[in-house]
Formats: structure tokens, sequence, C-alpha cells
């Protein structure tokens, strides 16, 4: 395997480093760094920026005004995203748009994709349950319209469930709404935020940001809007999963970075903290844990980008949903562990409400546990073992 980046990849990392190298904490605090002051809406002046530098249409076709890359560009630039926090559904809406590329029909690919790539409408997913696999752990349930046809290509679908947890529900346009049909099926429909039968209840993430609980009563939806092909679910969850990884690895360079410098400068007995062994193995563990979150995304979105979720693995492999477990298990362990030597070897400042670190440690652990702990996903990767024995 060659992880050498290609020049359109390192392309989009630059454009998102002179994207976010701007935005909190390096600038001026914004709600994401300030504690107990969590802004109703998404950072609409940086997501703006995104948008002027082509970040929101990475993965987009040409023809719809993106650029046409893969997954791992996209994670090199959510990496520079988590960097900072950034206040933005820039995984939830390119995954979504992303999906209505590969699997919606034309019309519905006209209407959205150009104007998610632009930055203009907004998109976001619904998540759900540990590992979310298996449909029957699906709380919206959907079925045709009486006047429709078997299969979901004609006439309507109704759509019945509430969903919890959502992230930017009350700043996205649309939703898209993992759905059971109770025939074994999960289908993908794209719910209009204020479509009538959808109402929004708040919640609050792990990390103090704002969440939604989305209720459906009889939401009646055009089938155009309604993405019925096998896999595709299992997909978008793949992608998202590769995403937080990303998202993960970023914030937990920055808080070594943050941890770096405060024990090079913070002295002890005469002596800078970082000259103690103590210290300098423990943040060594952490940059070792880095390294290996590193590997584990490449080699996960590398197989999502050339295999996709749904390929059969090669003779003695894994399917990619192997390598998709593993990065996550190292995301989750790994992100906490950096966090929590962070709050150690800071002392009382990590403890510090308007210390940066506080705002880091919250979104960690808000990452750790989005899409299914490092408990889930070891069960899943057990059960890909059993039914795929390598060697």
């Amino acid at each position: 395997m060659d992880f050498t980046f290609t020049e359109e990849q390192q392309a989009a990392a630059e454009a998102a480093k002179a994207v976010f190298s701007s935005a909190p904490p390096d600038g001026v605090p914004s709600p994401a760094l300030t504690p107990g002051a969590v802004a109703d809406d998404l950072d609409r002046r940086l997501w703006g920026k995104a948008a002027d530098a082509d970040l929101l249409g990475l993965l987009l076709d040409p023809r719809y005004g993106g650029a046409g890359l893969d997954p791992i560009a996209l994670c090199l630039v959510l990496r520079e995203a988590g960097r900072v926090l950034a206040r933005v559904p820039l995984l939830e809406s390119t995954a979504a748009a992303l999906a209505v590329q590969r699997y919606g029909g034309e019309e519905l690919r006209a209407a959205v994709l150009p104007a998610a790539g632009r930055g203009e409408l907004v998109l976001t997913v619904a998540p759900h349950g540990r590992t979310g696999h298996d449909a029957a752990e699906l709380a919206v349930q959907a079925r045709q319209d009486s006047d429709g046809h078997d299969g979901g290509h004609d006439g309507a679908w109704v759509l019945e469930g509430t969903q919890t947890a959502v992230p930017w529900a009350h700043s996205a346009d649309r939703v898209l709404v993992p759905a059971h049909t109770g025939a074994g099926r999960t289908l993908l429909a794209l719910v209009p935020r204020d479509h009538p039968g959808v109402t929004l209840a708040p919640q609050i993430s792990t990390s103090g940001e704002r969440l939604a609980e989305i209720r459906l009563e009889a939401v009646r939806l055009d089938s155009s809007a309604v993405l019925t092909a096998d896999g595709a679910w299992e997909w978008l969850r793949s992608l998202l999963t590769c995403g937080t990884c990303a998202l993960a690895l970023g914030l937990g360079e920055a808080v070594l970075a943050l941890t770096s410098s405060y024990t090079s400068k913070r002295e002890q007995f005469g002596f800078p903290l970082a000259t103690f062994q103590a210290v300098a193995v423990q943040a060594a563990d952490r940059y070792i844990d880095l390294r290996a979150m590193e590997a584990t995304l490449w080699q996960a979105a590398w197989r999502l980008a050339t295999d996709g979720a749904g390929a059969p693995a090669a003779p003695g492999a894994l399917p990619v949903a192997g390598d998709i477990a593993v990065a996550k298990i190292w995301a989750a362990e790994g992100v906490r562990r950096v966090v929590q030597t962070a709050q150690h070897l800071h002392g009382g400042f990590g403890a510090a409400t308007d210390y940066p670190l506080h705002r880091y440690h919250a979104w960690a652990k808000q990452l750790e546990l989005s899409l299914g702990p490092a408990a889930a996903h070891e069960e899943a990767l057990g059960d890909l073992l059993a039914a795929h024995p390598l060697g």
C-alpha cells in the first residue's frame, strides 16, 4: 500500500489549513471554547469561508460543481477542522450529499448537490445505535404509501418514529434519516426540517453542543427523496465513522501540541516539566497513540475509497467494515487517552473552564462515543473475524 497523498489531496489539506488556521482557538474565542455559551447555530462565517474555498463539494462530481475527490481528501480536511473544534457540519453535510450522488436519482441530485456544494443548502445525517449496522436498531419506520408500488420506486413513502441525538438538526435544511421498512431493508429519506409532521426537541451533547430529537409523524415523502438502494446505509455509516476518526485525530494532535507547549514552559523544582522522565514517557505514549490512529484511519479511508463499504473482500482479507472498526477502536481509545494524559500533565489548569483544554476534553468524549464506542466496534470486529477467518 502506498499512503502517499496525491497532489489534489494535498491541495485540499492546504486549503483546509488556510481556512481553519484563522478560526478559534487561534483567533477570537468562540462558543466552541466558551463553556456555557454554545451558540444556537453553526459558525456561519466559517461555513462561508469553507464554501469559498470549495471544501464543501470536495467529493461531488464536477458536473455538480465539485472536485471529484475521495474520502481520503475529506478526512484530510476534517483533520484540520478537528484541530480547532470547528463548529460546522462539514462531515455530515458532505456525507449526506455524497449519498445522494451515489444512490439518488438525477432529479434529486440536480436539486440538492450544487446548492450543497456552495454551502447554500445545509445537510445533516441522523445516526443511530452503537454501530448501527442492524436494521432492527433503527427507530424510524418507513412504509409504502397505499398508492405506491412495491420497491419504493413509485408513489410515496410514509415515515413514523423518533430519532435522537441528531447533530446540527436545528441549523440544517434537510436531514438524511435512515429508516427500517420492516422487511429487512434500510432506506435513507431526505427530510426537510420544516416538512409537515416533523418536530424538533432540543437535546445537549456530551460536549455541550446543541443536538435535536426529531419526531416524524406520518411524514409523507415522494419516492424521489428516498434512497432505497441496498447497502446505502452501510456505506454512509462507514463514511461517517471514517470522518469521525479524522476529527478525533486532529483534535488529539492539537491537544498533544497544547500539552507539549505547556510542559515546556511550566517549571517545577527549577526545571521545565517536559525534562522529567515520567512526563516525557507519558507524552511519548500518547504520540504513539496518535500515529496508530493515523495509520488505521488512512487504511480505512483507502479501503473505503478503493473498494467501497459493500465490496467483497479479497481472499484472506476482511471486508472494508473490518478496517473501519479497527480505525474507530483506535480513535475512541486513543483520543480518550490523549486528553486524559493532557489533563494529568496540566494539573489544575486542565480543569479550568476558561482554558482551551476543557473544551477539547468535552469534544473528545463526544467523538469517542459517536457512532459507537470502542467496545461496540470490538464486538463488530469479532463478528467479522468469525465470519471471515484470516489465512
